[in-house]
Order: structure tokens, then C-alpha cells, then sequence
């Protein structure tokens, strides 16, 4: 068995890829890899491999969906034994969302989450800019959206409303 110098063996990494490109239920414009909830993968001696899975909130209810998406990729693939175990700890931050992905929910019409620096407080901003036209000028008007990691935003210039992923 080939190991990567993560501790990974190349099959390991390349199912890790391949779960990472599960589109994600909710915002299916962001790969599970994107959002940054895919952890890993190991395969075991019996031949089954399990996936480590990281919600955005405990509560999400689109892991059920994620899950069983990334079951049928992966036996897709010729695993015949796929378990995804969702993992907790460490938590989803949405710095957990990769570049591309914080690029395809602005141009998606989502403000995407600002980034913070790991384990310091998460900074106050009273502007979030408008995926639209570009604006700070946005006022919140209501804390949740149609998913509870977003919040629904009006542009005060152009005067589109906006989802705004919030920061965790």
C-alpha cells in the first residue's frame, strides 16, 4: 500500500476527492470540498470505506443528503462498503470555505462569509458588500434565510436582496 506523506494511501486520497466533489444539497453551486466538510477517508482491512464528515451546524439537516450522496459516489466508484461518520470536533468554520468556493457563492448572487483569523474572535463588520453591484451599503433584514447558515440582506444602492453566509 502506497502512503502519502499525510498518512493517506493514494486510494484513500483519490475517494477523498472524489466525496469532495459531491455537490452540496443545499448550495449545489459549492462542492462538499468547497465548503470544507469532507475530512477524510480511510479505507479498512475488511474493504469498506468510511468518510469523516463535518456539518456546518450540529443541526444540519442536509448530512442525511451528504451522506447518502457520498455513499452512491463512492460504490459508483467500486467501493462496495461506504459508512460516513459525522464528526463534530474539530468544528465546521467557514473558514473552512475554500477560495473557490467563497468565489462561486459571490458570483451565485451569496455574500460570501468574510474570513477571520483561526481561533481569534470573529470580527465585528457592519458592511457586508452586495454580491450584485459591489456596494457596502446593505442593511440586514432578517437573520435567517432560506437556510439557517445564511442571512437575507437588501442592497441599499441597488436594491436586490441578497442571501449573506453567515460567519462561524
Amino acid at each position: 500500500m502506497v502512503t502519502t506523506d499525510a498518512g493517506t494511501t493514494r486510494l484513500e486520497a483519490e475517494l477523498a476527492a472524489l466525496a469532495g466533489s459531491v455537490p452540496d444539497p443545499e448550495l449545489p453551486v459549492l462542492t462538499l470540498g468547497e465548503l470544507g466538510v469532507v475530512r477524510g477517508v480511510r479505507m479498512h482491512e475488511d474493504g469498506h470505506a468510511e468518510v469523516t464528515l463535518t456539518p456546518t451546524y450540529t443541526g444540519c439537516p442536509a448530512i442525511e443528503a451528504m451522506s447518502a450522496d457520498i455513499e452512491r459516489a463512492l460504490t459508483g466508484h467500486g467501493i462496495p462498503e461506504v459508512r460516513v461518520t459525522t464528526v463534530l470536533a474539530p468544528a465546521w468554520s467557514t473558514d473552512d470555505i475554500s477560495a473557490e468556493g467563497r468565489r462561486k457563492l459571490a458570483e451565485f448572487g451569496i455574500a460570501p462569509p468574510r474570513p477571520h483569523s483561526a481561533g481569534g474572535p470573529i470580527p465585528l463588520t457592519l458592511s457586508v458588500r452586495c454580491p450584485n453591484c459591489g456596494s457596502t451599503d446593505t442593511e440586514l433584514l432578517s437573520r435567517f434565510s432560506s437556510t439557517a447558515c445564511k442571512a437575507l440582506r437588501r442592497c441599499t444602492a441597488c436594491r436586490e436582496p441578497f442571501d449573506h453566509f453567515k460567519e462561524l
